[in-house]
């Protein structure tokens, strides 16, 4: 079993977080329907800054399960999007992100979460995507990343990054193809009632 570890702040884009809560559960759930006596694929939680509730886009309050300070061992980490500007200037969560990007099997990114991976000097020397609004920003402040325009998501290997909202669900899709086998990662969508593109 591989632990998702979705990261939570306040402002942070409600479907940037939902979108691959639900893949990487939904997945755990469709694998032990298959086999009911097999492990399932993921194990997911939320982490936090600290434990306080966070404020999603739209007013949604999010309480982390875990804290930056006592959460388990994470073998994926996502970091979503949202309004990053806060997080940005807060150097335990950056620091902390760049400690567990040494750890994480994969670190990936929805929409403007990438400014944050960048931040944290994850995407140094990268190719990488975020939302078609932010792509210049993305460029201008981190010339050090080559920024990818017009795709889903970019796969460096170790680090994935994703553009706005609905790429997230593809490239999370995407991810349990990688790690769970491209069968799952289709009846998962399908499950979830959900085209999903697999090519970025």
């Amino acid at each position: 079993m591989r632990s998702v570890g979705i990261y939570i702040y306040d402002g942070v884009e409600a479907l940037d977080l939902a979108g691959p809560f639900e893949v990487f559960s939904a997945a755990s759930r469709v694998a032990s329907g298959r086999d009911p006596g097999a492990e399932p694929p993921f194990a997911v939680f939320t982490v936090g800054a600290s434990g306080a509730p966070v404020t999603a886009s739209g007013g949604l309050s999010v309480a982390p399960r875990f804290t930056i300070a006592d959460h388990p061992p994470i073998d994926v980490l996502v970091v979503p999007g949202g309004v990053v500007d806060a997080e940005l200037e807060r150097r335990d969560v950056v620091s902390w992100l760049a400690a567990r990007q040494q750890t994480a099997q994969l670190t990936v990114s929805v929409c403007t979460g990438a400014f944050l991976l960048a931040k944290a000097g994850i995407l140094a020397g990268r190719s990488a995507t975020t939302h078609w609004e932010d792509t210049d920003d993305l460029r201008r402040r981190f010339p050090d990343i080559t920024v990818v325009e017009g795709v889903r998501w970019v796969d460096e290997g170790a680090v994935i990054t994703a553009a706005g909202i609905s790429a997230g669900l593809d490239m999370s899709l995407h991810v349990v193809a990688r790690l769970a086998g491209d069968e799952l990662a289709a009846q998962t969508a399908r499950h979830m009632d959900y085209r999903w593109r697999p090519e970025p």
